[in-house]
């Protein structure tokens, strides 16, 4: 898909799409792959990740929505993915089956490593 395409499925959504949007325009990456996925399982697979980075602490965006619009969505959704440029958040994409319409969307915080400690013996 290209850049400017998937800019215009972000235009004029709430937060999530509105922070995509903006990584993508700041030099993110971007891919949207070819076929389709359930909604249903999505929106399992993406509770299971919701109620692992509340019990975590991990920042997210939009993730509590994302579950609820694919569990009620009922047709099969193409994944898309915007990673920022300097990798601190990862943002999955939801759309229809024809990539015309933007279902849901959801980010992540990224975190990195902590650098090894020197030894201290």
């Amino acid at each position: 898909m290209e850049r400017e395409q998937l800019e215009r499925l972000l235009s004029g959504g709430d937060d999530t799409s509105s922070a995509a949007l903006s990584a993508l325009r700041a030099g993110a990456s971007h891919v949207v792959w070819d076929g389709t996925t359930s909604a249903k399982s999505l929106a399992t697979i993406y509770g299971r990740r919701l109620r692992h980075t509340l019990r975590r602490g991990i920042e997210t965006s939009g993730l509590a929505r994302a579950v609820q619009r694919l569990d009620l969505y009922g047709r099969p959704v193409r994944l898309g993915q915007i990673r920022s440029a300097d990798g601190s958040w990862v943002f999955m994409l939801f759309l229809d089956e024809d990539a015309t319409t933007l279902v849901a969307s959801t980010g992540v915080r990224q975190t990195r490593p902590e650098p090894p400690r020197p030894d201290t013996c």
